[in-house]
């Protein structure tokens, strides 16, 4: 990706940002769409903008196809914001990786819980062992003293 095309998809993504805040009111958009990335075609032709949308799947499902219907009006609000003489074409998509990384994250949540787990028991039977050992010293060191006793 060049300078340019990564300068254009900053200021796309801000300006998307601020068009589906201020300026549209679809009632599809129940969950506060947010855009996550854009990613902009060598040749300035298309954007891909990745968008996450809270609620279920339905509810996201239908935001989305609210964004796909707004997608000429914000290519021409963009081209007048940021000043282009063409605007890229908008091609909206739910944006996966936030799901791929909140399931990797639990997944390195549930291995440090078994970890934790494993470490406690191994604590224990090493204190186990060890209070054994202790044990059998005494034993060894008391026998000796009541044998030096007189009488006992």
């Amino acid at each position: 990706m060049s300078r340019r095309t990564e300068k254009l998809a900053s200021a796309i993504q801000q300006e998307l940002m601020s068009i589906i805040q201020r300026d549209l009111a679809d009632p599809r958009l129940t969950g506060l769409p947010s855009v996550t990335r854009v990613k902009v075609s060598p040749d300035l032709s298309v954007a891909d903008v990745f968008v996450t949308v809270m609620g279920t799947e339905g509810q996201q499902a239908t935001a989305l196809m609210a964004l796909k219907h707004a997608a000429g009006l914000m290519r021409g609000r963009l081209t007048r914001a940021l000043q282009l003489r063409i605007a890229p074409y908008v091609k909206f998509h739910l944006d996966d990786q936030l799901k791929k990384e909140i399931a990797v994250l639990e997944v390195l949540e549930k291995v440090a819980a078994e970890n934790a787990e494993l470490d406690r028991v191994r604590a224990l039977k090493a204190a186990e062992s060890a209070g054994e050992a202790g044990a059998a010293d005494d034993k060894a060191a008391g026998g000796e003293k009541a044998d030096d006793k007189p009488g006992v």
